[in-house]
């Protein structure tokens, strides 16, 4: 069984490795250990305290990473957001860490690849497809159909 000292160790590595949020902490000391809540309460504020544990570094972090590595739309990262159990005022200023002109371009971006690359001959049926694409990716219905008239 691990011992207190061990434990912190364990959990600081999990968190500098990469920024985590404070449920995925919880679920890790639920599954690495058998304390109690007060024991676990107390490694978390320790964690806290110590800047391993960040819930705001963590929403602003994966708020980044979902829209500039892989292109999410702000309601797909919203929804990530609220999986990992981040109250909805840290996502709403993790959000902001998202440029509106970033998130424009990136909008019409993705929607120019993946208009060349549909095969579909009927145009109705293509747009159908490309507004379908976008929804998936995260996007905001109006601006979808704001880029779809020019198709």
């Amino acid at each position: 069984m691990l011992i207190l000292p061990q434990i912190k160790k364990k959990l600081a590595d999990y968190c500098v490795y990469q920024d985590r949020s404070h449920y995925e902490v919880e679920q890790k000391l639920k599954e690495i250990t058998n304390l109690n809540e007060e024991e676990r309460g107390e490694i978390l504020i320790w964690l806290i305290q110590n800047n391993f544990l960040s819930e705001e570094r963590f929403a602003k972090s994966y708020a980044r990473g979902k829209f500039y590595q892989k292109k999410w739309g702000k309601i797909k990262i919203k929804q990530g957001l609220k999986q990992k159990r981040i109250p909805g005022s840290l996502i709403n200023v993790a959000l902001e860490e998202i440029q509106e002109t970033d998130y424009c371009s990136t909008l019409t971006g993705l929607a120019e690849k993946k208009w060349k690359v549909l095969k579909e001959t009927d145009l109705f049926l293509k747009k159908k497809k490309l507004y379908n694409y976008l929804l998936q990716k995260g996007y905001e219905n109006f601006l979808i159909n704001k880029i779809l008239k020019d198709y």
